[in-house]
C-alpha cells in the first residue's frame, strides 16, 4: 500500500536533490524578482494542508505593490507584470515549494493547497481533498489547471485521493513536465488567475495575490 510515510520518503528522494540542483536557478530568479518586482522576493501565505491544518506556503513573488491614488492595491491583473506572468506560465514561481515538501508540509503530488478561508465552503465530498498532503502539482493541474472550474478541480482532487499510488504520482510528474514545456492548460484571458472560490455563491475577482495553479 502506498501509505503516507512511503509517499513522504519518495518525496524526499526526489525533492532534496532537486532543491540542491535548482539552487542556482532559484538564485537567478530571486535576483530578477528583486530588481523587477522589488521586495519581498518570496511570497508567503497561510494555506490549508492535510486535514485542513494550516502551514505557510512559499513561492516567488509575481506581482507588484502598485496602488491607486487612495493607497489601495490595484486589481491583481494590473499588478501581474509580463515577467510575473512568465514565472506563472512556466511554474517557476512554485520552485520554493520544494522546501515545503522537504519540511513535510506538502507532497510533490497532491491537490493544490488553497486558502484557509475556503475550508467552510467545501461540500463534504470536496473536503475529502484534504485527506492527503497538498502537492506542488496534481491531477487537476495536468488535466486543465486554470482552464477548469473550481468544481471540476475539486472532483479531480477527490479522484486522486481515491486512486493514490506511486504509478499515478510518477505519471502526474511526467505530465507536469510536459505541460510546463508546452505552457498549456492555463487560462490566459485572466492573466493565469483563478476567481475566488465562493462555494455555492457566484465567483468574484481576487482581492490579493492568491496565485493558485
Amino acid at each position: 500500500m502506498y501509505r503516507h510515510w512511503v509517499k513522504w520518503v519518495f518525496d524526499l528522494i526526489v525533492a532534496v536533490p532537486a532543491l540542491v540542483l535548482l539552487m542556482p536557478v532559484m538564485g537567478a530568479i530571486a535576483i530578477c524578482v528583486r530588481f523587477k518586482l522589488g521586495t519581498p522576493v518570496i511570497f508567503r501565505q497561510p494555506r490549508a494542508g492535510r486535514n485542513g491544518q494550516p502551514f505557510t506556503l512559499y513561492k516567488f513573488r509575481t506581482m507588484t505593490e502598485g496602488r491607486d491614488a487612495a493607497g489601495n492595491l490595484l486589481p491583481p491583473i494590473e499588478r501581474l507584470t509580463p515577467f510575473g506572468r512568465f514565472l506563472r506560465s512556466t511554474s517557476m514561481d512554485e520552485l520554493p515549494q520544494l522546501w515545503n515538501v522537504v519540511r513535510g508540509d506538502m507532497s510533490l503530488v497532491g491537490p493544490r493547497p488553497l486558502l484557509l478561508d475556503y475550508l467552510p465552503l467545501y461540500t463534504p465530498e470536496q473536503a475529502r481533498r484534504h485527506q492527503v498532503r497538498p502537492g506542488v502539482t496534481g491531477w487537476a493541474q495536468v488535466k486543465g489547471r486554470n482552464a477548469l472550474t473550481w468544481e471540476e478541480k475539486f472532483a479531480l482532487d477527490v479522484w486522486y485521493v481515491d486512486h493514490l499510488g506511486l504509478v499515478l504520482d510518477l505519471k502526474i510528474l511526467l505530465l507536469t513536465l510536459e505541460r510546463i514545456v508546452k505552457r498549456g492548460d492555463v487560462n490566459t484571458s485572466s492573466g493565469a488567475l483563478m476567481p475566488r472560490f465562493m462555494g455555492s455563491q457566484p465567483a468574484e475577482p481576487l482581492e490579493g495575490e492568491i496565485g493558485e495553479g
